[in-house]
């Protein structure tokens, strides 16, 4: 069974993810195999809110060059947050 640990892996601190948190949504970069109820259940588990839904994108890896050799990035998933109520959560806190 997988932990929370394991399902959310880091933040996406991006310009555009920076934006969002003003409207409660907070992105994160999640286990590929992870699905919605797994991805709010961890959030809930780690930081201690109220999800209220969970947006989820598959993003492909981008394809990089070393001299004359090809090779992708790993893909990856986000998942965009958006929590009920007041709270936040504390990590982004001081971000915006």
């Amino acid at each position: 069974m997988k932990t929370a640990q394991d399902i959310i892996l880091k933040p996406v601190i991006t310009e555009d993810s920076m934006e969002r948190l003003a409207d409660g949504k907070y992105t994160f970069e999640v286990a590929t195999d992870a699905n919605k109820v797994e991805i709010a259940k961890a959030v809930e588990k780690l930081f201690d809110v109220q999800v209220a839904k969970v947006n989820t994108m598959s993003v492909k890896g981008k394809q990089k060059r070393m001299g004359r050799y090809l090779g992708y990035r790993p893909d990856r998933k986000k998942a965009i947050v958006t929590l009920k109520g007041d709270k936040t959560i504390e990590f982004f806190d001081g971000m915006y």
